[in-house]
């Protein structure tokens, strides 16, 4: 059979006026585009655990939702999607399956709703796909009957024994970034969380020697890659952490990825980190008040214990080389219409290199989704179009829709123009410059006491 893995990626906004402002906006604009290139790291696994008899094609949706062509000469089509480009996915599976191609589909969306996908694909993996897709293929090789496949009745996934990502399938031209996985799951449980839908098995740590096998063959197809670890939460195990930092350096790679604040605490880690070749790591701060953190996170209230250092800890690991991208939630149930000027002010004294905002979104299947929903709060409870964490789909509770929307415009108004991202910039290398000034200075002074 012909097999074709389809990623639908990228950034999606329904308000007409945030998309129209943030096509003037450098900081939001470079981050969509980051993401829009990233390629679908599920799907390049299950093409790495599909038998090796079949014809195997990896394509991109366009932006617009349409399908490449080369899909109507598949067999048989895998679909990666998010709740946002959901409606997207279904209407490429219509136009596929109409033409007598089997469709199947898994990734978080499908996994909380299976049902609802099994309406419009023939077959559904509900959780993690490796285990469960050599079977997908088969049953599709011989003309069995779609249906939805649950994971758990394969077993966990054991990441040490994880095949390397098909990175052969890729044009070497489209993608400025590379996924790479490090772990899985992370180890708190904010209620708005969307991975811990389906990862919820625990956090699980690959062997580093198999994160490294997996760049190397990166590097063997593309000469100079930038790295992205596809990872909710790389440095929960700085032991861990480290020793993956000692095995990257000698790969002189560059890399970017997502961890939690805790890093600071650490300077042995965040000086291998840097000479790991970390460009930057995104770290969700949600709020710059700390009421709002108040149990967001529900196991160990994390966030709402580390609030103390936000900015201290911005400041270490900024000096260290690593910029910081700070991600902040507007809408978190404390936060009032203050709340815009808060994280403008939070943002212009931290000075983070990057900032991310986007509105609190009740995503299926994610303890905020219930609990919003059994408070009557869900303004369009399965228009998933709108899970695009920039529309609003639910009450606030301290302030109006309205307020919330009109604030996101105005602090993103403020917070991306080419002065304020140029500003925060210019701190980021200016403290560089000062801190390698004084690593000089200080070994000058060495110097002259050891003669």
């Amino acid at each position: 059979m012909k097999i074709g893995f389809l990623a639908m990626s990228g950034i999606r906004v329904r308000d007409t006026a945030l998309l129209e402002l943030g096509l003037t906006l450098p900081g939001f604009v470079e981050r969509s585009q980051v993401v829009a290139s990233l390629p679908s790291l599920g799907l390049l696994y299950l093409a790495a655990v599909t038998p090796e008899s079949h014809e195997l094609v990896y394509l991109e949706a366009d932006q617009d939702g349409s399908e490449p062509q080369e899909l109507y000469s598949c067999d048989l089509v895998a679909v990666s999607t998010f709740s946002a480009q959901i409606y997207e996915a279904y209407a490429v599976s219509k136009r596929l399956r109409s033409k007598g191609i089997v469709t199947a589909i898994g990734g978080l969306h499908a996994s909380v709703r299976p049902h609802e996908a099994k309406e419009h694909f023939d077959h559904v993996i509900v959780g993690e796909g490796e285990y469960i897709w050599p079977h997908v293929v088969e049953a599709v090789n011989h003309g069995a009957s779609g249906k939805i496949w649950y994971s758990n009745q394969f077993g966990v996934v054991d990441v040490a024994k994880l095949p390397i990502p098909r990175y052969d399938l890729l044009s070497d031209d489209r993608y400025n970034r590379i996924t790479v996985q490090t772990s899985r799951g992370c180890p708190w449980r904010c209620d708005f969380c969307a991975s811990s839908v389906m990862l919820h098995r625990g956090y699980r740590k690959r062997p580093v020697e198999d994160v490294i096998r997996d760049i190397t063959e990166i590097k063997r197809i593309k000469s100079r890659p930038f790295i992205e670890f596809a990872d909710d939460n790389t440095f929960v195990d700085k032991r861990w952490g480290k020793e993956l930092c000692r095995q990257l350096i000698p790969l002189k790679i560059k890399w970017f990825t997502e961890t939690d604040i805790s890093i600071a605490e650490d300077p042995a880690l965040l000086q291998l980190m840097a000479a790991a070749g970390c460009r930057q790591v995104l770290i969700g701060l949600e709020s710059p008040t700390n009421d709002a953190l108040e149990g967001i996170e529900q196991k160990a209230n994390f966030k709402a214990k580390q609030f103390h250092k936000y900015r201290e800890a911005i400041q270490t690991i900024q000096q260290y080389g690593i910029s910081v991208n700070a991600c902040f939630i507007l809408g978190l149930d404390e936060h009032t219409n203050r709340i815009f000027d808060e994280v403008y002010e939070f943002v212009e004294s931290a000075l983070p290199y990057d900032v991310q905002i986007t509105v609190l979104t009740p995503f299926p299947g994610t303890p905020l989704y219930e609990r919003l929903k059994q408070e009557s709060r869900l303004t369009h409870p399965y228009a998933w179009d709108r899970c695009t964490l920039f529309d609003i789909n639910y009450k606030p509770k301290r302030m109006s829709a309205a307020e919330l929307q009109y604030g996101l415009y105005r602090l993103a108004g403020n917070l991306y123009t080419a002065e304020s991202v140029q500003k925060r910039r210019n701190a980021f290398f200016s403290r560089l410059r000062s801190e390698a000034k004084s690593q000089l200075s200080t070994l000058k002074s060495q110097e002259v006491l050891a003669a």
